[in-house]
């Protein structure tokens, strides 16, 4: 037995574990397809890491959490479905077997539930079940996604609300009241004085009117914080100004006026250090720890809006009202994960901007860290498909590997005719891509009508299995059978290992071989010594 004698029965075995492994991996994506394992894999994946872990995920509040999500517009834009009556038709077919698998596995309440969640209007009134879902999912478009789910960017912005109206109530009482003080200082004074501060309350009501401006404008996005207080400061300049034009000849006023002058400057001379100490930006651990309803952190904004007439508490009560029906329905898994996001992004923020980006990849950098776990879950479950189905197709084509070595190293013209032609197909393919594997599936199809390999059912392949006979008196009948049986699962095992490893295999086989094989020159050379 010469090494090209071995070379050309594993060229010979290895094409043949190629084209089954083709036909595996396209029943394989056909199964994959039709029961959308990536998609019903990934939403499970996204169910354990809201809920931290396997046994939580299937609880009511993590499964409505994860189908708001899937019905937030961001991910269902990454859910591309064609239109059309003709393509339509074959997808409700595939709709409908895909949910045969739960419905028998599951009973009860769960049976009828809907796999990817429901499809909802503008009123949140269900409208149907949803058929299908995104096969991958972006880790910025999930972070988002979450984010706003959770309602982080809005309770921001009413948070910053909510202190940037109560700053501007507590500047204005504090000025107010040096100014009551002032009226209370000159109630017996002479009439230019009462007449200055008759003119002095309307330019104060004109400043109040002012600065409620300046809140409209920032609650509706016509200016940023720091333009805001700003505003306040010029606006509070300008009265100071008047103030100090139409001034009268009295100390009392004069010192009212250099009280208003400190007072300006202890609280807009330095706008950053104003906001930083007013906690005017709130850092995006408190924003996440508002969400967590009867925490401390959730009980100390309560008590820092004491008036309950104001604007800046109503605001706030608003938003009190929205956190506790959400808080009703988010499970504390999903409050205390993102609790530890938000202090780590805090750790790394400047700014309540940056805390909301920071804690928006650090949400994506948990999600990616998820799914690689999640990949190698689905891997290793669609290695385990595969070899079933790889057992299946060993059996269905009586794909016996005993038998096929024994076959190629007895007949030479089907041993040549396989080596030869795949080493044409090594050749003119790869696999490095889905439509080169395409092309490669019909290219060894269209071979096989040509080529007749030494599997299948037929009875000239039976006889030479079973030591050339079907007489169930035969004592070695049992042993052929037994033999059949272990080839099988030798093919199915090879089969399993999928196409690429067999085409990658067979290159390395068929490059060896040619390197190997002598020059034309030398054979007549040694043809012509003889």
């Amino acid at each position: 037995m010469t090494l090209p004698f071995i070379i050309d029965v594993t060229i010979g075995l290895v094409f043949i574990y190629l084209i089954l492994s083709l036909l595996a991996s396209e029943v394989q994506e056909l199964i994959t397809t039709v029961l959308q394992w990536r998609a019903v894999h990934l939403k499970k994946s996204i169910e354990i890491l809201i809920a931290g872990n396997v046994h939580q995920s299937e609880e009511d509040s993590i499964v409505e959490l994860v189908n708001d999500l899937y019905d937030h517009p961001l991910i269902k834009s990454v859910n591309q479905e064609a239109k059309g009556f003709l393509t339509i038709l074959p997808r409700k077919l595939i709709w409908f077997i895909s949910t045969l698998p739960v419905k028998l596995s599951l009973s009860g309440k769960k049976r009828t539930n809907s796999i990817f969640g429901y499809i909802k209007n503008s009123l949140g009134e269900t409208n149907g079940a949803k058929r299908s879902a995104p096969s991958y999912i972006p880790a910025d478009t999930f972070a988002t996604t979450l984010m706003e789910t959770l309602g982080i960017p809005q309770l921001v912005e009413k948070l910053t609300e909510s202190r940037l109206i109560n700053f501007a109530h507590q500047q204005f009482h504090s000025m107010q009241s040096i100014l009551i003080k002032l009226r209370e200082q000159t109630y017996n004074s002479d009439e230019s004085v009462q007449k200055f501060l008759d003119n002095i309350d309307q330019d104060f009501k004109q400043l109040e009117y002012e600065f409620q401006i300046i809140i409209t404008d920032y609650q509706k996005d016509k200016a940023d914080l720091v333009t805001s207080i700003n505003r306040m400061a010029r606006s509070l300049d300008k009265f100071i100004e008047i103030f100090e034009l139409d001034i009268p000849d009295n100390p009392l006023i004069s010192k009212t006026l250099q009280r208003l002058k400190l007072f300006r400057k202890d609280i807009f001379d330095d706008i950053e250090a104003t906001i930083c100490l007013q906690g005017l930006r709130p850092n995006i651990n408190e924003v996440v720890q508002l969400i967590n309803v009867g925490s401390t952190i959730h009980q100390e904004f309560i008590n820092e809006f004491k008036d309950k007439d104001s604007e800046a508490y109503q605001t706030f009560q608003y938003l009190c009202q929205k956190l506790e029906t959400f808080s009703k329905k988010l499970p504390p898994s999903v409050i205390e994960n993102m609790a530890t996001l938000a202090k780590r992004a805090q750790l790394k923020a400047k700014s309540t901007e940056d805390g909301v980006n920071i804690l928006r990849q650090e949400i994506a950098a948990t999600f990616d860290n998820s799914m690689e776990r999640a990949s190698g879950v689905y891997r290793r479950n669609a290695k385990g498909v595969a070899l079933l189905i790889g057992i299946s197709i060993a059996i269905i084509a009586n794909a016996d590997t005993f038998h096929i070595v024994s076959i190629l190293s007895k007949d030479a013209a089907i041993r040549t005719a396989i080596v030869n032609n795949a080493g044409q197909v090594v050749q003119s393919n790869s696999v490095n891509s889905p439509d080169e594997i395409k092309r490669l599936q019909k290219e060894t199809n269209s071979l096989l009508e040509e080529i007749t390999l030494p599997i299948g059912w037929n009875k000239l392949n039976l006889e030479q299995q079973l030591s050339s006979t079907l007489d169930p008196k035969n004592s070695t009948l049992f042993n052929s059978y037994l033999t059949m049986l272990f080839g099988w699962l030798i093919s199915g095992v090879a089969i399993s290992m999928g196409a690429p490893f067999w085409f990658e295999l067979i290159g390395k086989v068929v490059n060896v071989r040619n390197s190997g094989k002598p020059p034309k020159s030398s054979v007549k050379a040694e043809d012509e010594d003889k």
